[in-house]
């Protein structure tokens, strides 16, 4: 039997509990799951996902100037004045058409 060494991780405790019922799940256990990733580190020799910043995401307030965001507002003051909205069932469908949520 090969020796094995213990991993310690201190991690947000909905983090872990929402991981382990998913990896529940699909029948692995974390230990399990730990050795795949350290798996793939070694095999890939790195991590075997991309870690990098996020895109800006112009739906938020961050990466626009105060102008940019005022004229933004100013469009939704300006649809809703004129009559064009949308239902929250059409939200619902055009955010799961395009983000798929």
């Amino acid at each position: 039997m090969a020796k094995t060494a213990p991993v310690y991780a201190r991690i947000d405790t909905n983090l872990k509990e929402n991981a382990e019922g998913i990896l529940a799940q699909l029948g692995i256990s974390p230990s399990e799951a730990i050795k795949m990733l350290y798996s793939q580190i070694v095999l890939v020799r790195g991590m075997p996902f991309q870690s990098k910043l996020p895109e800006i995401n112009h739906f938020s307030a961050q990466g626009i100037t105060q102008a940019e965001f005022d004229a933004e507002l100013q469009k939704g003051v300006d649809s809703i004045q004129n009559g064009r909205t949308h239902s929250v069932e059409d939200v619902d469908r055009m955010l799961a058409e395009e983000f798929g949520i």
